[in-house]
């Protein structure tokens, strides 16, 4: 839920006006909007090179993962791990869009421990991942812009360990 949506379903509740807090929060979202766009916009068209350059950091730093026995072991289980890759990616736009983890928790970290654990997925080299689309995607954006989307990915990284 965005800031604005919570921001008027809250005071809504109350049967009140927004107050002027509330009105500086939405100004802020408001203005930064084009920053959070752009951030999300330069993810969605460098998807495939920050997943395949994050895949090939992944492997590299845990060659358990695509040798025999490892769940990214041959070529079909690692294009499942990059699809993994590439859906927490578009979770973060959400995120970065709505400017608000709430879609990322929503959409797609309810019950994820669960979920790795039960398919024998190490949940530390799901992390470890995201970690690794964090270095490449930051490397592509300004120190703001880094900052920003870093928050996200570190939201993801956080709700994995």
């Amino acid at each position: 839920m965005s800031i604005v949506t919570k921001s008027i379903v809250n005071a809504d509740a109350e049967a009140r006006y927004l107050s002027p807090g509330e009105l500086d929060r939405i100004k802020s979202f408001v203005t930064s909007g084009d920053r959070r766009l752009r951030i999300a916009q330069t993810l969605t068209d460098s998807r495939e090179r920050i997943v395949k350059q994050a895949g090939d950091q992944l492997f590299q730093k845990r060659p358990d993962v695509v040798s025999p026995g490892g769940n990214a072991y041959g070529e079909e289980m690692t294009a499942t791990c990059l699809r993994d890759m590439d859906y927490y990616l578009r979770l973060i736009t959400y995120g970065v869009v709505a400017g608000d983890v709430t879609p990322i928790e929503e959409i797609g970290l309810v019950g994820v421990r669960e979920m790795y654990k039960s398919l024998g997925t190490p949940i530390d080299a799901v992390a470890e991942s995201v970690r690794a689309m964090k270095s490449v995607a930051t490397s592509m954006m300004s120190g703001e812009d880094a900052s920003e989307a870093g928050n996200y990915f570190d939201y993801v990284i956080g709700a994995m360990q």
